[in-house]
């Protein structure tokens, strides 16, 4: 006869089923947010995700293999940057119409935000092949929602063109906008576009200069034009930063 079980030794409960939302499917795009500075900011559903996917097409592998190294993930990568983004964007869509699982990411922050894929997920929508945004860290959103200005609405312009002209052109053109402007700009020249700010807009023109954001040394300049450009000359211009206009007549 069989060995009846001893009911009196307690059983292990069963292994629970992974949630449907952190595998994978087959044929997937995932957008996948990574850390802008710190990896504790990756998300449970993200490193889920790319421990799992067929794929990973970054914008550079070294940056991208280096984060999941520390993660201790191994997947393929696959490098989709801006100098093959169109026709890295076909490859990669006809990968998912066989059937693979890829996840999108970039160096930092939510692919497609002044950043590559836009293409690729393009390419996806007009084949009809499934796009599954994993949302997380962003710049952009972390800085409007810390700096104080208005939030009810606003306009995302990337990175203005280098050439004074042209961002004196911008300034000129949204002058009078009704909403909150943001955008990012260079460690080289948001000095000087501080100062564009300052004398076009007026030195009361409320702004803010946010940089290395989730970072150790996070900065966040609020106030004046004319104050900000006061305080930004006493500091170090090292890292990535992010510029907010509040419209005309905003006090903070």
């Amino acid at each position: 006869m069989p060995p009846i079980p001893d009911s009196s030794k307690p059983q292990s409960p069963p292994e629970p089923a992974p949630r449907p939302s952190l595998v994978p499917q087959t044929g997937h795009l995932y957008v996948v947010a990574t850390p802008i500075g710190n990896l504790a900011d990756l998300t449970e559903r993200a490193r889920a995700l790319l421990a799992a996917v067929d794929l990973v097409a970054c914008e550079d592998t070294r940056s991208t293999g280096l984060m999941l190294t520390r993660l201790g993930i191994r997947r393929e990568l696959f490098a989709y940057h801006e100098h093959n983004e169109t026709e890295a964007a076909e490859f990669l869509a006809t990968r998912l119409a066989e059937g693979k699982s890829i996840a999108l990411v970039t160096d930092a922050g939510t692919p497609g935000l002044s950043d590559p894929g836009f293409r690729l997920v393009r390419a996806c929508r007009r084949r009809g092949l499934p796009v599954v945004p994993v949302p997380g860290p962003s710049a952009l959103i972390a800085v409007l929602s810390a700096a104080g200005l208005p939030t009810n609405g606003f306009l995302f312009i990337g990175f203005l063109p280098s050439k004074s002209s042209a961002r004196l052109a911008f300034l000129d053109q949204y002058r009078d906008f009704a909403f909150t402007l943001a955008l990012y700009e260079s460690c080289h020249r948001v000095g000087k576009f501080v100062d564009e700010i300052a004398e076009n807009l007026g030195p009361d023109r409320v702004i803010c200069v946010a940089k290395e954001v989730t970072k150790v040394h996070e900065t966040f300049l609020v106030g004046p034009a004319a104050e900000v450009r006061a305080r930004l000359a006493r500091a170090s211009l090292k890292g990535e930063f992010t510029v907010l206009i509040a419209p005309a007549d905003f006090k903070l």
